[in-house]
């Protein structure tokens, strides 16, 4: 892999978008390699948590290739978009817990891969925004679909209209960032929560995180049914049993399942 790194530290996969001299814009081929890392990874029972961030000082993604972008026609513009757009979808609905350690400008196509994370945390150097109506164009990277249902309609509106760029506090206070801590600490403080998270069942995370995306677009009543269905299956597992079990023996759970 030339523009993706990847490298696994007892059961945290981190993954790093390496293009700093492009302050690690997203064209076609990156795109492609970390669908592939995505690929992989989902099928590694022993990768608990995914962290992804950005190679440099100045950047986690600082937004799609404008110099790719810039001769594209509409056909070509909206299979890059499907293209992205899929990889993301991977992201979102992994098995794993993927975690954004935003280490700088989150901009454009790298807002919207940070919001395709579970969880965001920013260095208090992050910058979030949505500039492409600067462009011409619209956020395309599926922008228009998380930014609401992160922050609300209107935070999202205004953001996508304005292009106005935020910083990590701001982002904190709308939502968009669930954690803000010092730049130097961002990857041992992202770390820590992942592995605060690993500690628990997994195989209930990974149903709880299921239950949470797909239970969005459902009718309530549907939703209900699906969470009832995530948490009977729950049942099935050595997890509920140990988990349950120590907690009545008042001792501390050795989970195995995932």
């Amino acid at each position: 892999m030339e523009n993706v790194l990847f490298e696994e530290k007892d059961g945290v996969m981190f993954v790093t978008i390496n293009r700093p001299k492009a302050l690690n814009a997203l064209n076609s081929a990156t795109i492609e390699e970390l669908g592939e890392v995505i690929d992989g990874i989902e099928k590694r029972k022993d990768i608990k948590v995914v962290i992804v961030t950005g190679s440099g000082e100045k950047a986690f993604v600082a937004g799609a290739d404008i110099a790719e972008m810039h001769v594209l026609n509409a056909m070509q513009g909206r299979e890059l978009a499907r293209k992205a757009q899929k990889v993301f979808s991977k992201i979102e609905h992994m098995p794993q817990v993927v975690i954004a350690a935003v280490n700088g400008y989150a901009l454009g196509g790298g807002c919207e891969l940070s919001m395709a994370c579970d969880l965001r945390v920013a260095s208090e150097k992050a910058k979030f925004g949505q500039p492409e109506v600067n462009l011409g164009i619209l956020p395309g990277f599926a922008g228009t679909q998380r930014l609401p249902r992160l922050v609300g309609k209107g935070i999202a509106k205004e953001l996508i209209f304005t292009t106005d760029m935020i910083d990590a506090k701001r982002a904190y206070e709308i939502g968009l960032a669930n954690k803000v801590v010092k730049h130097e600490e961002l990857m041992i403080e992202t770390e820590k929560i992942a592995r605060k998270i690993m500690s628990k069942g997994m195989f209930g995370v990974s149903l709880a995180k299921a239950a949470v995306n797909d239970g969005m677009n459902m009718d309530t009543e549907s939703a209900y049914k699906y969470e009832a269905d995530m948490f009977g299956l729950c049942f099935s597992t050595e997890d509920q049993k140990e988990g349950m079990e120590a907690f009545l023996n008042k001792r501390k759970a050795s989970f195995k399942n995932f």
